[in-house]
């Protein structure tokens, strides 16, 4: 990876950020284009070092397994799994894609950057329960979940996951569902994965410590992109046919800089956050499930509260969290100047309508900013009830930008998921938001593809490499058992998962 001038100073594609979204662009463009000339720029000095790291994500594979606010109840007592079965879709495509990659030998050691876990839902309290209880009906319908385990029994539970059993009232109403296909995901050590393997072909360039500061229409073909080079100060353009702007938190300021007419009415909302991080390796030992519960009235999906067996970096871990907060920051490594910088005559309504229909999410962000320790510990032992706070330390994690969005009626309306905004020619293309995020990168770039190469993209020579790295393409596995199934057992054992 070099830190100076790029050699290539007319590239087919400049990508902006040196996390997973860009890696995942980057590596599929040249499988399907192998002499596409493509030029990386990262304003840290590390890879993922922001969203895509480790500590500043949940680390779970996101296949709606677990995560209950995927499943909102609705007004009629029913549970909606539309966004379920969507987002288990595009996790499923990731993994055909990680483990094509594997078969091809791009990626060397799949168990550095996933492993398998189980995928647990638990609630306590009558509704809740009897919430569960609706949802797992719900989704076992559905051949994706239909090997979802459901109990209410202790003695059931004390056996799935005995640290948050123990020390429980044993009349307290509690239930969980099970899922043994669940995966943990290091994002940080599969993004270094997917870009050290760039770094190796022809024609591409990573350029570390590289901050993109404008963005210009040079003519009716090409982008400008002005480059600073944070080691020596010096300062270059590069001129681009496609620009992807996947910089996380940062991209709502490069988006405003290119100025088209698609990106005008975006705003963002930054949520922080922390974890309690168990630093006593007896607990640690006695926990191998990603729990998750549910999320506080007015919490950002991001938030829901989750007790998370991790190995990161070899290492097996355990977190609770993340308690949510406010900074002005849009990146962890950021400014907190931010979020003032961000705000426009163009966005400036959406902004104000969105914050006032959003008042429980900033009481619920007050809450969580001026939470004691021992309120923290409070709500670890909800899970756990045998918690001791000397058994734990607060660990940062990352900062998300959640969008908002320009509304006819509402004049802004707040997102929580992710957000493609391109250009009308498709040569630019920059991407919002936060949750599911990593989980569905794949998903998300080949939207991407879609919206910016449309005529490759309907190739005979891209489809043929998309349905080659992507054995489902265009077959929708809640619909196929029988697909589902096979690229199910294909994954598992070439990504070497056992659940």
């Amino acid at each position: 990876m070099t830190q100076n001038p790029p050699t290539n100073q007319n590239p087919d594609v400049v990508l902006i950020g040196a996390g997973i979204m860009s890696a995942t662009l980057g590596l599929m463009l040249k499988q399907m284009q192998p002499d596409l000339t493509i030029e990386i720029f990262e304003r840290l000095d590390m890879i993922a070092g922001e969203s895509s790291d480790a500590w500043n994500n949940a680390g779970t594979g996101h296949s709606a397994l677990c995560e209950l606010n995927y499943t909102p109840e609705l007004e009629d007592g029913s549970i909606d799994c539309k966004k379920a079965i969507t987002i288990d879709e595009s996790f499923e495509v990731s993994r055909q894609f990680w483990a094509y990659l594997v078969e091809q030998k791009i990626i060397a050691s799949p168990e550095n950057f996933i492993r398998s876990i189980p995928h647990m839902s638990f609630v306590w309290g009558e509704e809740n329960v009897e919430y569960l209880r609706k949802r797992y009906a719900a989704l076992t319908k559905y051949h994706p979940f239909k090997d979802m385990q459901y109990s209410e029994e202790h003695a059931q539970l004390r056996e799935w996951m005995p640290i948050v059993m123990e020390g429980r009232e044993i009349n307290q109403k509690v239930a969980a569902t099970k899922m043994d296909i669940g995966t943990d995901v290091n994002f940080g050590a599969l993004t270094r994965s997917l870009l050290d393997y760039l770094d190796t072909l022809s024609g591409v360039n990573i350029h570390l410590h590289h901050e993109v500061e404008t963005i210009n229409r040079k003519d009716t073909k090409l982008w400008t992109i002005g480059v600073k080079n944070l080691n020596d100060e010096q300062e270059f353009d590069v001129n681009a046919k496609f620009v992807f702007i996947g910089a996380g938190g940062g991209s709502l300021h490069l988006l405003e800089k290119s100025d088209i007419p698609e990106g005008k009415g975006f705003g963002g909302f930054p949520v922080s956050g922390q974890w309690l991080k168990c630093i006593n390796t007896a607990v640690i030992e006695q926990h191998h499930a990603k729990v998750y519960g549910k999320a506080s009235v007015g919490a950002p999906p991001m938030s829901v509260p989750h007790l998370d067996s991790r190995m990161i970096d070899g290492k097996k871990a355990l977190l609770f969290g993340p308690y949510a907060g406010f900074s002005t920051k849009f990146l962890k490594n950021g400014s907190y100047f931010d979020l003032p910088a961000s705000i426009k005559w163009t966005n400036l309504i959406p902004m104000i309508s969105a914050g006032l229909d959003n008042i429980p999410l900033t009481k619920y962000l007050i809450h969580e900013v001026m939470q004691s320790e021992e309120a923290k510990l409070e709500a670890l032992q909800n899970f756990m009830p045998t918690a001791k706070m000397q058994d734990w330390e607060l660990e940062i994690a990352g900062q998300r930008v959640q969008v908002i969005k320009k509304d006819e009626e509402q004049g802004g309306v707040l997102e929580f998921g992710t957000e493609i905004v391109s250009s009308a020619d498709g040569s630019l293309a920059a991407l919002l938001g936060a949750s599911p995020g990593a989980s569905t990168s794949v998903s998300i770039m080949l939207n991407v593809i879609k919206k910016c190469f449309p005529e490759k993209m309907n190739s005979e020579n891209w489809q043929n490499k998309i349905k080659e790295m992507i054995p489902s393409f265009g077959q929708p596995l809640v619909n196929n058992p029988a697909l589902c199934d096979e690229v199910r057992a294909w994954t598992s054992r070439v990504l070497e998962l056992k659940g």
